[in-house]
Parts: C-alpha cells; sequence; structure tokens
C-alpha cells in the first residue's frame, strides 16, 4: 500500500508471514514490548485515566430514577443515554447501532485505528493496566525474558503467582463492571451484599466472565486484536492514501543505516536501531508500511522521538500522517467517500433524533374484534366491539387511561375495572365504543381516541366505527 514497496531495496517478504507465529515451528511467538515512554504515553496515561473514571463511574449515574447505560439482554430492556428502549422500540436500538457503525466506518477512514489505540478497552486494560502490572513485577522486556526462559525457581514461582493473583482480581473487578452494564447498580449490590445462594446464576456468570477476561489478558493478549477482532482486517477497506495513520516517513529515513560515530552521514535518518520494533505489542517493523496488526499505540513514536532526541536528528521519522502527505507532501482528508458517509450519518443521526423527539411513552393497538357486528341501542346510538393490546415504553409504571377525542362518545371496558401499566408491562382486554346518532354521519367513521395520565396526553391514535348505512 505504501510508495515504500516500489523501492528496489524494499524486501515484501513480511506480507508472507505473521509476527505471532513462528515461521519454522508454527508455534506461537511470545511478545515482550519494550517499556513505553515519552509525550504521547503520557498523554495516553491521561487519556485512560479519564476513560476508566468514565467507565466505571456511569453505572453509577442515574437520569429520572434509572441508570444512564443500561443493557439488560436477559429481560430485553435497554438504556441508552437515559433514554429507555423496551421491546416495542427495537428498531431504535438497532438505528443506533447502525449509526454508531457508520460513524466508526467514518473516523477510521480519516483518523485510522485511533479506536484501537486509546479508546478499545482490550487495549486500555491490555497495554496500560495490565502490562503496567508486569512491569512492575516482572521488570522490563529483556527481564521478562530472561524470566520465561529461566527455570520454575522460587522467584519465579512468587513473581508468577504474584502476577496471577492480581490478574484474577482485576479480572473479577471487570467482570462486575460488565454486569453493572446489564443488571444496573442496585442489582449489583444485592448480588455483592446478599448471599450467594439467591443469586447463583448471576455469580456463576461473574465467575465465567472472570476467566473468560483472566485468560484474555494472561494468554490471548495480542491475538485478540490480530485474530479475533475482525476490525483490523476491515482495514484493508477502510483506509485510503489520504487516511491519517502512524507512518513512517520512508523519503526520510531511507537508506537505512547504523550510526557511525565520526563517519559523514549520507544515509537516511534511520539508523536501524529497531526501537520502534522493540516497543511494538503486536511485533511488526512499522518501516514496512501500513498493516493490519498495527494498533496505532504510539509506542514507536515515543521510541523514534527519543533515539532521534539522542542522536541529534529531528523528531518526527514515525508519526501521525497519511501515505499522500508522506509521498508528495499533499493530502486530502475530505475526500467523495468521506464526504458520502458523512452525509449517511447525517441522515442517520436526523432520523434517530426526530424518532426520539416524537416518541410516545405508549403504544396501543386497538383493532375491531374478529367477526363482531354493530350494536344498534334502545337510544338510537350504535356500539362497535374492539381489542386492545396497550404497552408501556417507558422504565416506570404508569396508571393509563383512555378516552375518546373526538367526535362525542364513550367507551366501556369489558372484565377490566382499571388500567394500569408495569414498567415496560402490556394489558390487554376488550373496550365498547359508543357513538350517539347524531356524530354518525356515514357508515365508516374514523374515530381519534387517546391514552391519558396525570393530565398529560401520551399517545394519539385512531380507529373505524361502523355503523348501518341510512
Amino acid at each position: 500500500m505504501q510508495p515504500l514497496d516500489t523501492h528496489p531495496d524494499f524486501d515484501e517478504s513480511f506480507r508472507d508471514s505473521f509476527a505471532a507465529v513462528d515461521d519454522t515451528t508454527g508455534k506461537r511467538n511470545w511478545f515482550f514490548p519494550q517499556k513505553p515512554t515519552g509525550k504521547w504515553h503520557n498523554r495516553r496515561v491521561w487519556f485512560t485515566i479519564f476513560q476508566l473514571t468514565v467507565m466505571f463511574g456511569l453505572p453509577f449515574i442515574k437520569v429520572n430514577g434509572q441508570p444512564l447505560f443500561l443493557f439488560n439482554v436477559l429481560e430485553r430492556k435497554f438504556i441508552v443515554f437515559g433514554i429507555f428502549i423496551g421491546p416495542q422500540d427495537y428498531w431504535l436500538f438497532g438505528l443506533m447501532m447502525i449509526s454508531f457503525f457508520v460513524f466508526i466506518v467514518l473516523f477510521t477512514t480519516v483518523f485510522g485505528r485511533v479506536w484501537c489505540g486509546w479508546a478499545c478497552p482490550q487495549t486500555v486494560f491490555m497495554e496500560m493496566v495490565f502490562r503496567k502490572i508486569e512491569y512492575w513485577i516482572e521488570g522490563d522486556w529483556k527481564a521478562q525474558r530472561a524470566l520465561e526462559k529461566a527455570p520454575w525457581n522460587q522467584e519465579k514461582i512468587i513473581k508468577r503467582t504474584s502476577k496471577a493473583i492480581l490478574f484474577l482480581a482485576l479480572s473479577f473487578l471487570i467482570a462486575n463492571l460488565l454486569l453493572s452494564y446489564f443488571v444496573g447498580i442496585d442489582e449489583l449490590y444485592k448480588i455483592i451484599a446478599e448471599p450467594i445462594s439467591e443469586h447463583l446464576t448471576l455469580f456463576l456468570g461473574i465467575s465465567a466472565f472472570t476467566l473468560i477476561f483472566f485468560f484474555n489478558f494472561a494468554w490471548l493478549r495480542d491475538q485478540a486484536c490480530t485474530v479475533v477482532c475482525p476490525y483490523g482486517r476491515l482495514q484493508g477497506v477502510l483506509l485510503d492514501k489520504n487516511s491519517v495513520v502512524i507512518a513512517y516517513d520512508y523519503k526520510r529515513g531511507e537508506p537505512r543505516e547504523k550510526l557511525r560515530k565520526g563517519a559523514e552521514r549520507t544515509a537516511g535518518d534511520c539508523i536501524n536501531c529497531f526501537q520502534c520494533v522493540n516497543v511494538c505489542p503486536t511485533g511488526i517493523d512499522i518501516r514496512n508500511g501500513t498493516q493490519m496488526e498495527c494498533v496505532n499505540c504510539t509506542a514507536c513514536i515515543d521510541a523514534c522521538d527519543n533515539i532521534m532526541d539522542k542522536v541529534g536528528l529531528p523528531k518526527g521519522l514515525i508519526r501521525y500522517d497519511s501515505e499522500n502527505n508522506i509521498a508528495s507532501g499533499k493530502s486530502k482528508l475530505i475526500t467523495t467517500r468521506t464526504i458520502a458517509y458523512a452525509v449517511v450519518l447525517s441522515a442517520l443521526w436526523i432520523g434517530l433524533g426526530y424518532a426520539i423527539l416524537t416518541r410516545d411513552d405508549t403504544e396501543t393497538t386497538l383493532l375491531r374484534a374478529p367477526g363482531s357486528r354493530f350494536i344498534e341501542n334502545p337510544d338510537k346510538s350504535i356500539s362497535n366491539l374492539y381489542t386492545f393490546k396497550l404497552f408501556n415504553k417507558t422504565n416506570h409504571p404508569i396508571a393509563p387511561e383512555m378516552r375518546i377525542i373526538s367526535p362525542n362518545g364513550t367507551l366501556k371496558f369489558a372484565g377490566i375495572p382499571n388500567l394500569y401499566l408495569n414498567a415496560a408491562g402490556m394489558v390487554e382486554g376488550s373496550v365498547i365504543i359508543t357513538l350517539p346518532k347524531s356524530e354518525i354521519t356515514k357508515r365508516r367513521t374514523e374515530v381519534t381516541l387517546g391514552i391519558f395520565a396525570n393530565g398529560e396526553k401520551l399517545e394519539e391514535f385512531k380507529t373505524s366505527f361502523i355503523a348501518p348505512e341510512e
């Protein structure tokens, strides 16, 4: 993809292999990345602190007594930004998901995999939490390599056991965080405070997710991004030559040559120190160009800048940039494709906003009872029998009242003294609508009804009223 691949000295053999697999034995290559330092890493630390604060704080935030976010799959209840989405509004949740994916596509087209390196929970927890613990217990990359090759002596047992205990504790914490988004913080508190026997299923769920997270961060690690996650494989479709990615400036860096003290330098600025490879958590060489395994973690930028500082060369040999800008000094972020994505995303957001603003708290289906005819009453009025289903689309109970808005008439429920709706509940039954002769001018009359609660109209709907022909 990069113009570098047209250089006569460029070796493309890296494309025939996978960094995480040994070419000779076919076994997995374990990566021990060097501890990153630098301004970009410091920015990621502060962003991680902010992100983790938000992630662990959101379950405690409530709007009108309900969580700001809830994804209760078992009870089919979803709350997004305080908006309750019940079974009748799943299409709304689907529209939100489509909008989110289109946003990710647009964002990736312009800014590459910034999401992966900065905001993806997998990268944030792995590189900024679990990896930090690993550095603290086992030391930097060389010490970790030595420990891996060392026999199981007392030191290795203590370090590996301590790491496993801390990883399990963190995995348990993350499992509880995940559960708080599924059942709510109040229900999670009950699970913690009450006997396990009363919440055995959820406790087993927490235990299972704890083991899954432990497996992920202790063993799967980089392969979650390079093998499991499909997002990286979509790069070839989503990125183009104008996308901003972490890129190596081959025009400035090539040809590579080791730095020799006292010798006049005629080669490029890359001194072939391999620091950019040593710090990479997925084991790639960014100098080969954009690769599927790159998660845009910025570790190679800091490593290269540190070396450039030491040897007295300008920083930015590896940086955020687009292929076109490196090749020709010209870049165009706003292209026909990005405009098309932006138009689609804007249309989705406008439609989503309209749907939310015009959304009713209830949804009523009112149909004439199958096989029933109109009834002529002694006072010349006409009655029709209807069946109805009334859904509560909120997360709080409602005591609704059904009224005829027009024309003038009366309604009477059959066998139901009062309407009452539990949170996200439903009530069904039969109702008789009666209209006086003076309000009937034709065989089929349109009747407008409404659902009211606490003096406020929640919904308005219409039905057909059948009367005898004159």
